[in-house]
């Protein structure tokens, strides 16, 4: 009873001291393709409750114009969409009801990583529900499958002339890998031995496509800045021919390195969910990453500020703002990367 409480009277707050818009101004060429990424989304618990209690599109926000605005959506969901009871046994379980599907139409949801230690939280059939939930939606999804041969697939998708190519992976839950007959998701060790397999895999797909993508839940919770293995691994697969490189779950946002011309977003943090925020590191705030590309690759990088609060993500404004600029640009530093701020928003020096 008193978590239903605390939904109704956080709804009602929000109704009454709902954030004002920033003015974001975007721009983008008709021979260029603008893509958003989010880090981890997870509509389950509360969130789910909330939306149940209000709308489809209250997770997002005045994000939500934003999301609108792109021409592509990638996120990793961070939670099953099923009626599955089958929990399995582990610290965190997340689900969301399948309705809640409508959650990710309203905000454009257009490719979801599934690759992570969240999608057979409810067993198989949670995880195949959920994939069957997004195809009916008309949602893409790479990194889980029936089998290694579709967990393992990936995803291309053309759009103005462009071709884009997706993979996704995750180096969490082992024991979750998808084999010949299994389902699963697909699994691999940081290590040069898996970064010479997927660099093979990543060459086959950059032979067909314009961009590729390459989307990864990956290392340990709430650590700032990735480690020297992690960091060779991912220079590997962007030799390989990756242009944009979306990492996820730890909890926070880590640095931006410009690689090659290339985007390394090593943690893209947490975009929605109903966590406990860690007051020193701050897994509340975050970015909605939005990357301009044409045939060649990146030509910009423009960050938005966001701030997670009672189960919605809303513009970061005042102390927030500066706190998340600040942050990153000190993280990114560390990999040479410049972050600049003018009347036009925050971006990245590519």
């Amino acid at each position: 009873m008193r978590k239903y409480l605390y939904v109704l009277i956080t709804f009602i707050l929000l109704t009454n001291c709902q954030m004002q818009p920033q003015k974001i101004e975007l721009e983008k060429s008709k021979d260029s393709l603008l893509i958003g990424f989010t880090g981890d989304v997870m509509l389950g618990r509360l969130v789910n409750e909330q939306v149940s209690m209000t709308n489809y599109a209250y997770p997002w926000g005045n994000v939500l114009p934003l999301l609108k605005a792109t021409d592509l959506n990638v996120i990793n969901l961070e939670t099953t969409l099923t009626t599955s009871n089958k929990i399995v046994p582990k610290v965190f379980n997340y689900k969301a009801d399948p309705d809640k599907v409508e959650s990710l139409t309203e905000a454009k949801v257009d490719v979801a990583n599934l690759a992570n230690n969240h999608i057979l939280d409810f067993d198989i059939e949670g995880m195949v529900e959920t994939i069957s939930v997004l195809d009916k939606a008309g949602i893409k999804h790479v990194g889980a499958g029936k089998d290694k041969t579709e967990a393992s697939r990936a995803l291309i998708i053309k759009k103005k002339n462009i071709t884009i190519g997706i993979l996704g992976y995750t180096d969490n839950e082992p024991d979750w890998e998808a084999k010949e007959n299994t389902p699963g998701v697909n699994y691999i060790e940081i290590n040069d031995e898996s970064a010479e397999k997927v660099a093979k895999e990543v060459k086959a797909l950059k032979s067909k496509v314009d961009i590729v993508i390459f989307s990864i839940h990956w290392g340990p919770n709430m650590k700032q800045a990735p480690s020297e293995e992690f960091r060779s691994f991912a220079h590997e697969i962007i030799d390989a021919g990756v242009d944009i490189f979306h990492g996820h779950s730890a909890h926070i946002f880590q640095g931006i390195e410009i690689y090659n011309k290339k985007a390394i977003f090593y943690d893209t943090g947490d975009f929605v969910d109903d966590y406990y925020v860690t007051p020193e590191l701050r897994n509340d705030q975050s970015f909605f990453y939005l990357i301009e590309v044409d045939k060649k690759g990146i030509t910009k990088i423009q960050l938005v500020p966001t701030l997670i609060s009672a189960m919605q993500v809303n513009l970061a404004e005042g102390v927030d703002y500066n706190e998340t600029i600040s942050r990153v640009k000190i993280l990114s530093k560390d990999f040479g990367t410049s972050i600049i701020e003018d009347k036009k928003g925050v971006f990245v020096v590519i």
